[in-house]
């Protein structure tokens, strides 16, 4: 029955988007005079209906992701994970549709983003950005704690994301930001983004406890240039573009991760009550981009403490650095439109314990058709998997996987 009605809805939403395709078509192939009040378009973000004085903007875009997976598709997370049996895999891995724009005038932002194979409201947010130096946020959104995984699936170097993210991330929350750019001359330019949220994970109506979580970044472009959250050196940045970035976080919950379905557990620790876990984090992020050249790295610290259990503390490290090229500035052989790239991770889910370390190399290969918009990703990864009470434990995943946006 459960199934049926997730079939219901994902068919629901599709003769949705269907609706509006053809009404937009229909609304293109009005008299002539309707052209005075609006302008419709294909753009970079889909179809786009803007009123011809500027002030009122819908667009309207989807994105698939196909992947084929073997002898897994997920990364492993315990030392059975590593024997289990082939599941060789060919799913959509993301069904999207977004919708963004603005209303009254052009600093007032709106946009939400709607998962349609899961049935999950990702994104629904409302921002005023009338100045640089000064913006506000309110919403639901993935919180800008690392690069890695604010930067859109979409616009990623590899398949996924490394195997820290799952340990690390903040993911999205419900809340209330203020952010900005200062551009000031030379080394003296900083972005920042400081914010009062929930904390109780993607989707959550109401709060644990009376408190909140808090968090802050700071990223310093000290050579006077800022630099997208996105993956490739596309734009063949002419000029070096280099940022470092600090972000920190701490939250009282039950919850010692977080994920796009929301607060849960990681391994080794029980489901949490109401105030349960007090967790502080901490992430040193460089990014760097030079005419075909991409790189970036994060080195992370979390502290999760018990306040039902003496106040029980575990410390966890992780960190990844990636870089990726693409070498038709050496070969003249090299594709143009090819990219190779390579990732390194490694996880400590207890620094107490030197012995017990999670390793994750990368190795992939981009064919952009046409950007991230359209592109073929292939990657090839080795994991081994440490522990001091057992064998070292190794394995190997082969993932290829096509995303597009319409």
């Amino acid at each position: 029955m459960r199934s049926s009605n997730k079939s219901n809805r994902i068919s629901r939403h599709l003769l949705f988007i269907f609706l509006l395709l053809v009404g937009f078509k229909g609304f293109s192939q009005q008299e002539k005079d309707t052209t005075k009040l609006m302008n419709v378009r294909y753009g970079s973000k889909g179809i786009e209906l803007e009123t011809r004085d500027k002030k009122f903007l819908f667009q309207l875009a989807s994105r698939l992701q196909f992947r084929f997976s073997t002898p897994n598709d997920t990364d492993p997370l315990t030392y059975d994970d590593y024997s289990q049996d082939a599941k060789t895999t060919f799913k959509i891995n993301r069904a999207r549709l977004k919708i963004g724009g603005h209303a009254f005038e052009p600093w007032l932002k709106y946009y939400w983003e709607y998962e349609l194979s899961q049935s999950n409201l990702l994104d629904f947010r409302l921002m005023i950005e009338k100045w640089d130096f000064l913006s506000f946020k309110v919403g639901q959104w993935k919180t800008e704690f690392t690069r890695e995984r604010f930067i859109s699936s979409g616009e990623q170097q590899m398949v996924d994301r490394s195997l820290i993210n799952r340990p690390f991330t903040v993911d999205r929350q419900l809340g209330a930001e203020v952010y900005g750019h200062l551009k000031g001359a030379g080394i003296a330019d900083f972005n920042y983004w400081f914010a009062a949220l929930t904390g109780t994970g993607r989707g959550s109506t109401s709060n644990d406890d009376n408190h909140l979580m808090y968090f802050g970044r700071a990223q310093w472009n000290f050579l006077g240039r800022s630099l997208e959250f996105e993956g490739c050196d596309l734009e063949f940045h002419e000029k070096p573009t280099p940022i470092i970035a600090f972000s920190a976080v701490t939250n009282r919950s039950p919850y010692t991760r977080f994920s796009q379905a929301g607060g849960g557990s990681l391994d080794g620790f029980e489901d949490g009550l109401p105030g349960q876990y007090r967790v502080n984090q901490w992430n040193l992020e460089s990014a760097f981009m030079y005419r075909g050249f991409s790189w970036q790295s994060e080195w992370h610290t979390k502290e999760i403490i018990d306040k039902y259990n003496n106040n029980d503390m575990t410390v966890m490290k992780g960190y990844y650095v990636q870089a990726g090229y693409f070498f038709h500035n050496i070969f003249h052989w090299w594709p143009k439109q090819l990219e190779m790239a390579g990732r390194h991770a490694g996880y400590r889910p207890d620094n107490s314990i030197k012995e017990n370390r999670q390793e994750e190399s990368t190795l992939a290969f981009n064919w952009f058709f046409k950007g991230h918009k359209n592109k073929l990703t292939s990657e090839v990864t080795y994991f081994s998997f440490q522990d001091k009470t057992l064998p070292l434990e190794q394995g190997w995943r082969f993932r290829i996987q096509w995303d597009i946006s319409l």
